[in-house]
């Protein structure tokens, strides 16, 4: 464990096995923590709070630059890392997986540097200072990302964490804890506990001494840690599941709308939670998508993500695996027409947890498959009459995390992206943008991640009257 700035021995000699799931073989280990580690932890931080947020925002800004550069310096490694502990693509590790969190934390620097901690309000002086004791517990599907979206903000306020990472991916973790230490950061600022959620995780969230619990994952799991905290009165930040509508509206690229949505929902083998797992269709462009889905389907052949042509590598475990292929078996149960892909192993990948790219068509709103996040490398197309019905379909989930419009005429796609009820929404191929607050509506969270909005999770106001 990571502990008050330095590496120690866990309270327990119990140990986690990292498994790499192209090949099923166990490619290191970890300790599982215990409350006991937590516990320790959470002194660590407690201990080093009121020197780091007395810290200067310049100070605490150039420690964050500091661990930005060794991040960028470690990149080939990072990606190597993750590659073997979750199974992404080599090039898709790089662009995304190491790429990504190396420009979030160079934002927050930025904006640790210039935001303004104090406001003038008429006769009152307005501070934004740290909550405190940040507990974050981040899931294996952007394991980097995911830690960087929660530290960087919280290490920019001024509060101090305790991180507990995925069990499935927890070796980039360690880069990351070895990165902040070489950056610079006080003791005890920082501190990484590894374990297994119902005993790690669950620990760090019922802790006294954890004034906000940050979690990423399931809304299942959100649900559960949302009613612990609110019972200790404890601030919450959740980012959860998703279901997210593709809209390609009559007048669009048809062709590039489709190829577009594949390659987002088959990107990290369809383990993101934003990712436009349903397409809807107006009737009578439907079966010409249909038939563009499956012909791009099948250039995502799965392979091995350390071969550079691979795009599409296995999913991160054996459970994930069967999750998926068990919504793809209820896909068919449920009536919905079969166009690529199935329940299958891929042939030629036997060994391994891999899932063939699936696309489903005559997709009804009432399927499991078009209501609950299957977290795989499957697509679901649902045609629509009109606009109105479309809007329905779009917003007809618990979810409200992302989603896309495509129009030829960019002002009827953003009046459009205006009635979805969604956190973000990206008009023809939006690039996604890391310096604006990711998040969802309902059950897909609470709280804003990345920007100003993502830093401000991590702020509480007082008011000085004159």
């Amino acid at each position: 464990m990571y502990i008050g700035g330095r590496w120690c021995p866990a309270a327990s000699t119990d140990a986690i096995e990292v498994v790499n799931p192209a090949d099923e073989q166990v490619i290191g280990t970890v300790p599982a923590g215990t409350a006991q580690d937590v516990d320790a932890a959470v002194r660590a931080a407690r201990a080093a709070l009121p020197g780091w947020a007395a810290t200067p925002p310049a100070e605490r800004a150039a420690r964050l630059s500091a661990l930005r550069d060794t991040l960028a310096a470690r990149r080939e490694e990072i990606a190597a890392t993750i590659t073997a502990e979750l199974g992404a693509p080599l090039a898709f590790a790089r662009s995304v997986h190491a790429d990504l969190p190396i420009a979030v934390a160079g934002s927050f620097a930025e904006l640790a540097a210039r935001h303004p901690f104090e406001e003038r309000i008429d006769n009152s002086t307005v501070l934004h200072e740290p909550v405190g004791v940040v507990g974050a517990i981040t899931p294996w599907n952007y394991p980097l990302h995911q830690i960087v979206a929660k530290a960087a903000p919280a290490l920019a306020a001024g509060c101090t964490m305790v991180l507990k990472p995925a069990e499935d991916t927890p070796l980039v973790a360690r880069i990351f804890a070895e990165a902040v230490h070489a950056a610079g950061l006080p003791a005890g600022v920082f501190n990484l506990v590894t374990g297994v959620g119902p005993v790690a995780g669950q620990a760090l969230v019922e802790h006294p001494g954890v004034d906000l619990v940050s979690f990423t994952g399931s809304t299942a799991v959100g649900r559960t840690i949302g009613a612990l905290a609110g019972g200790a009165v404890k601030r919450v930040a959740l980012e959860l599941g998703g279901k997210s509508a593709n809209v390609i509206l009559p007048d669009a690229d048809l062709a590039r709308a489709v190829n577009v949505g594949v390659a987002n929902v088959f990107a990290n083998s369809g383990q993101t939670c934003s990712a436009w797992t349903r397409v809807l269709v107006s009737a009578d462009r439907y079966e010409e998508a249909v038939a563009l889905a499956a012909k791009a389907a099948a250039k995502y052949a799965p392979g091995d993500p350390q071969a550079p042509d691979t795009r599409l590598g296995p999913v991160v475990s054996a459970a994930q695996r069967d999750r998926v292929r068990g919504y793809i078996e209820r896909g068919i149960a449920e009536g919905a027409r079969l166009v690529a892909g199935g329940p299958q192993a891929p042939e030629g990948r036997e060994r391994g947890y891999y899932v063939r790219p699936t696309v489903f068509a005559d997709v009804t709103e009432d399927m499991a498959i078009a209501q609950e996040e299957i977290f795989g490398p499957v697509i679901a197309f649902l045609p629509y009459r009109d606009e109105e019905e479309a809007v329905r379909i779009a917003n007809g989930t618990v979810y409200g995390l992302a989603g896309a419009v495509w129009s030829a005429d960019e002002a009827t796609a953003v009046a459009f992206a205006r009635r979805l009820e969604t956190g973000q929404v990206d008009i023809n191929g939006g690039r996604f943008n890391p310096r604006a607050p990711f998040g969802g509506y309902k059950q897909s969270g609470v709280g804003r991640e990345l920007g100003p909005h993502g830093l401000a999770e991590y702020l509480q106001t007082k008011s000085l009257q004159f």
